[in-house]
């Protein structure tokens, strides 16, 4: 159905105009091989399971994704295989993967890709930007994308208490002219609330910005400047965490989701509300430059480039922990581990 979003009317796909059994008899007679039990991969792949498909899971033996697999109920030799084993067994391919193992694995892939087979993807990264990942799908296969709107553990979470969390799609490549029953019926399979509609180069442009932007990069940094700002002032560790991270993540992002950012600037006192109608818009022209940089980045490829030489290094994932390690140990941090100990749920 089209709908309105402000003032401009977009293609979105409802559970109730297609709905799970709908989705059911699309996919009857497939195979959903998830390759990857990392980030994104337990989500979908039980989501997918609890609500009645044939799923089957890839992932490198004696891992320990392969043995955290295994503890949610994935059975060696019946639902779990290795990666070479579950690609030939698959009518649909889920390539969930990170983009750097996408990589790696996808001669196998490749050479499993037979005629009428799906590609999935949950990432535009790795065909947008094929010319550095070598990653150019066959003509004779469905190459799609469902993108949740976040990560696989609130996806999991979010479809056990009974919500659902918005995807987007696209259609890459349809060759069996069921590209797009199939994306849908998985979109609504893994657990989506909604999905609206996209293409590969726009959903991977627009998730490299967020991710580094609001989502992840920019938060931390504004927590950071803030923080560091109260910190030099004379503040104490609690309350500069606490009047800048703890208010916004349990009190104020809340009533945000509830119903948006006037409804949460109506629920504060009418000093705040002041202040906050006096300083967004110098906040905003502050850091757009720096948004418009970011994206910049992204549209000339050099984020992938830095993701792609990053994440293929033996050592990244010990490098990875220590940029971690920063994080957690700095004392913003340290102060908020102490914070949400205090809370009251957790006594």
């Amino acid at each position: 159905m089209k709908l309105k979003f402000g003032t401009v009317e977009e293609n979105v796909v409802t559970r109730e105009e297609f709905p799970l059994e709908k989705a059911k008899e699309v996919l009857k007679g497939e195979v959903i091989a998830v390759l990857g039990y990392g980030v994104q991969g337990p989500g979908q792949a039980l989501n997918l399971k609890d609500n009645g498909f044939n799923v089957i899971v890839g992932q490198r033996k004696d891992s320990k994704t392969w043995d955290k697999a295994v503890a949610d109920g994935w059975i060696p030799g019946e639902t779990l295989f290795e990666l070479e084993e579950a690609c030939e067994r698959g009518t649909i391919l889920q390539f969930l993967l990170s983009d750097a193992g996408q990589i790696a694995l996808w001669p196998t892939v490749k050479k499993h890709l037979k005629a009428g087979k799906a590609l999935y993807f949950s990432h535009g990264f790795g065909v947008t930007y094929k010319d550095q990942t070598g990653i150019i799908p066959p003509e004779d296969v469905d190459v799609i994308l469902v993108a949740p709107k976040g990560s696989g553990t609130s996806l999991r979470r979010m479809f056990v208490e009974g919500r659902g969390l918005n995807s987007s799609f696209a259609i890459y490549q349809d060759a069996t002219g069921k590209a797009r029953d199939r994306a849908v019926a998985l979109g609504i399979g893994v657990g989506s609330g909604y999905l609206f509609e996209t293409d590969f180069y726009k959903e991977v442009t627009s998730d490299l910005t967020g991710e580094r932007g609001t989502l992840m990069g920019a938060i931390q940094g504004i927590f950071a400047a803030q923080y560091e700002v109260l910190r030099s002032n004379g503040h104490s560790p609690s309350e500069a965490f606490n009047e800048t991270v703890e208010e916004l993540t349990q009190s104020l992002m809340p009533l945000v989701a509830e119903n948006g950012m006037d409804w949460m600037y109506a629920n504060c006192s009418t000093t705040a509300q002041r202040g906050a109608l006096d300083w967004w818009k110098p906040f905003r022209d502050a850091t757009k430059p720096v948004f418009e940089d970011l994206y910049n980045s992204v549209k000339a490829g050099k984020e992938a480039a830095k993701s792609i030489e990053a994440n293929s290094k033996s050592d990244y994932r010990v490098k990875l922990e220590e940029e971690l390690k920063e994080l957690r140990e700095s004392e913003m941090w340290q102060a908020g581990a102490t914070v949400r100990k205090l809370r009251p749920e957790n006594n």
